[in-house]
């Protein structure tokens, strides 16, 4: 996969498609490429992470909007610096294009806008868990790697200390402003000090802990609660634990998107749950009643009716999956499998034979018996 196909294509769906549409061809996709799954194909995971990939830009309305526009070059890093084309604004790069315009005619309030307090990126990481956890919920504890404040130098970026003084060139305002003369007129812009880069203050010596980015790479450990009910490709939010904001700027949040393991007996379809039940013909023709395992250790004591045909399912009410936030279960269906035995006795042999006989004389006509008496001559 060298060359990243169209991610409609990758989610099989149209451009128009709806966000329930998108978190539903996501779902479908993500279970039949998960790597657990198709453990015979070493591009599995490449497969799964493909789907992935698609489902984080199109359920988004800002990532999707870009893509719409620019495809996959909206988030190639060497269209600009480290963030493709940066979000709506990220266009500067482009030969004095829409940056230096804004300056032109509004003074440079667009750049002062970036050197003031900014919000933390979001962040998104992955959670595989087990079929059970998914549908009774759990609680979970989670490490992430971010950027937070520096503990040594409280997030100043300088040695405890040191001093830190007020950049003479911009007298601490983290602007440059010049004077251009253009043929709309004498006009006033303003850009990032060039000496301080923007942050209004000159560092004496740089932080030897962070060295002078006031930040520094932790690892934080985060608990968080799963829902009961939830499916592979939801997303949980959890406020404020994203990076760290720009200059007292608040920080991002964290988005978890879930991953759920197959499970070997059962499969989910909606809320409700589907499971096969082998029984002997015997009990299929008279009927009986059997103990179904359910998930999480529970039975439940199946009734199976008289002259059950093999492949017939049997609805046990609120034993599926809970709604999530909802007090509603859905159903577990049971669908019957009906075993043929490969060896008979001699006495089982007769009696089959004898019930052939009698079900014949019933019937009326030439039946079972009858045509086997023929075939053996």
């Amino acid at each position: 996969m060298s060359a990243k196909r169209d991610y409609y294509e990758v989610l099989d769906i149209s451009q128009n498609a709806s966000a329930e549409e998108i978190k539903k061809a996501y779902r479908q996709k993500a279970r039949k490429l998960h790597p657990d799954v198709n453990r015979d194909d070493p591009q599995a995971e490449e497969k799964f992470k493909e789907v992935s990939d698609a489902y984080e830009v199109l359920s988004d309305p800002q990532k999707r909007e870009l893509y719409d526009r620019f495809g996959h070059d909206a988030f190639d890093p060497s269209r600009n610096g480290a963030g493709g084309f940066g979000g709506f604004g990220g266009f500067d790069d482009m030969g004095g294009g829409f940056g230096d315009i804004f300056d032109i005619f509004f003074g440079g309030a667009g750049t002062r806008r970036r050197t003031g307090p900014q919000r933390g990126a979001d962040r998104e990481v992955r959670l595989e868990i087990n079929f059970e956890d998914a549908v009774f919920g759990i609680e979970k504890e989670i490490e992430i790697s971010r950027m937070e404040r520096c503990e040594k130098c409280k997030g100043s970026g300088a040695e405890p200390g040191s001093e830190v003084k007020t950049c003479p060139t911009c007298r601490g305002t983290g602007q440059q402003r010049t004077v251009q003369n253009t043929p709309f007129g004498r006009f006033e812009t303003s850009r990032p000090c060039s000496q301080c880069r923007g942050e209004g203050k000159i560092i004496e010596k740089a932080c030897s802990a962070c060295k002078g980015n006031g930040e520094q790479r932790k690892n934080r450990r985060i608990d968080i609660r799963i829902p009961a009910g939830i499916d592979s490709g939801s997303r949980l939010r959890v406020q404020g634990e994203g990076e760290q904001g720009i200059r007292g700027g608040p920080s991002g949040d964290l988005y978890i998107t879930i991953l759920v393991r197959p499970h070997a007996s059962f499969k989910r379809e909606g809320y409700n749950l589907l499971c096969k039940l082998p029984i002997d013909f015997v009990q299929a023709a008279l009927g009986t009643e059997v103990e179904v395992p359910l998930l999480g250790g529970a039975v439940h004591l199946l009734h199976i009716p008289e002259g059950t045909q093999p492949g017939d399912i049997i609805t046990v009410k609120g034993k599926g999956i809970p709604h999530l936030h909802s007090h509603r279960n859905g159903d577990l269906k049971v669908q019957i499998e009906v075993k043929i035995p490969r060896k008979l006795s001699r006495r089982q042999r007769e009696i089959l034979l004898q019930f052939a006989e009698e079900s014949d004389e019933k019937g009326g006509k030439k039946g079972l018996f009858e045509k086997f008496k023929d075939a053996m001559g």
